[in-house]
């Protein structure tokens, strides 16, 4: 079993991912998405989403970190794959999922599931560009508004010469509401030669075990629920107790240093308001934390209050 800590954009940036797979046993990471329109895009741009390239593509604990990118454009997209390859990439992931509304206005993200032939062109044209050895993986949901276009779509992509799939067990219209439709998920991994990875709604081990089993997928993709509880991961793969309370706070001061000591301090109150939204999920103690927190505006006044938890 492989465990993928998943792409989430605004959340799941390079700290956060320094910090998840410090304490966790995660094979692979995937970068928040690299929106590509029409031009090839300057290597400040994927270092400014991706600094782990710096670092041969590995979190300070060692973990890859395989870049994500979002557009419509087959040339383009396969443009800034050769890009950021040059600059150390070990892999590309092509979007596919992201249901928000102001990417899928502008046919990105799960809107291109609606075109399976223009999911063919974009994994063709940037498994070309990509070197043969490295991986090009894609991420999808099971279809836009119902849940219907999954086998089409994913043929398409594995016959355009993606290396693998993750596929978020939901349409776009059913947002992130349970259930997650994880049998469905099974049709496509009896369709594909290619690993599929399985994602969505899985808070806890046993949600991981039933998962694996209802959608016959080895390899889990952990999203939301590597947030509410931290160390998910390790309760999956190394059957390890679900972090304390107590384990939590010490992360989110571990959390605090990394954003003020990093470039991104300046949005640090509304990072760790967000991250405790995610916690109380698992946590009710995080409930009354953030309740705490809520109208601080101050790093210094946060950190005080986790300090005094």
């Amino acid at each position: 079993m492989r465990l993928i800590l998943a792409p989430m954009e605004g959340v799941l940036d390079h700290l956060m991912r320094d910090l998840l797979t410090r304490i966790n046993p995660f094979d692979l990471c995937v970068t928040e998405f690299i929106r590509v329109v029409d031009m090839r895009l300057p290597p400040r741009v994927f270092y400014r989403l991706c600094p782990e390239l710096r670092q041969g593509c590995r979190t300070p604990a060692g973990t890859p970190v395989r870049i994500q990118l979002l557009g419509q454009e087959p040339d383009w997209l396969a443009e800034n794959a050769d890009q950021a390859c040059l600059l150390g990439a070990e892999g590309i992931d092509l979007n596919f999922g992201c249901p928000a509304k102001t990417v899928n206005k502008h046919r990105g993200g799960a809107a291109l599931l609606a075109d399976s032939e223009q999911l063919y062109r974009i994994a063709k044209a940037v498994r070309a560009a990509v070197p043969a050895h490295l991986p090009v993986s894609a991420k999808i949901r099971l279809g836009l508004e119902d849940r219907d276009s999954y086998l089409e779509n994913s043929q398409a992509l594995a016959e355009g010469g993606i290396s693998e799939l993750a596929v978020h067990a939901r349409s776009k219209r059913d947002g992130y509401r349970p259930p997650a439709h994880w049998p469905l998920v099974a049709d496509i991994r009896a369709a594909l030669a290619i690993p599929v990875v399985i994602n969505g709604e899985i808070w806890n081990a046993g949600q991981a075990q039933l998962a694996q089993a209802q959608s016959q997928c080895r390899d889990v993709m952990l999203g939301r629920g590597a947030l509410a509880l931290p160390n998910l991961a390790a309760t999956i793969k190394n059957d390890t107790a679900p972090m304390s309370w107590d384990q939590v706070i010490e992360l989110l001061l571990d959390y605090s240093a990394l954003e003020v000591e990093g470039d991104k301090g300046v949005y640090y109150p509304n990072r760790i308001k967000q991250w405790l939204n995610f916690l109380k999920l698992q946590y009710p103690q995080a409930q009354t934390l953030f309740g705490q927190v809520r109208t601080l505006k101050h790093t210094d006044d946060i950190r005080s209050t986790l300090t005094a938890v």
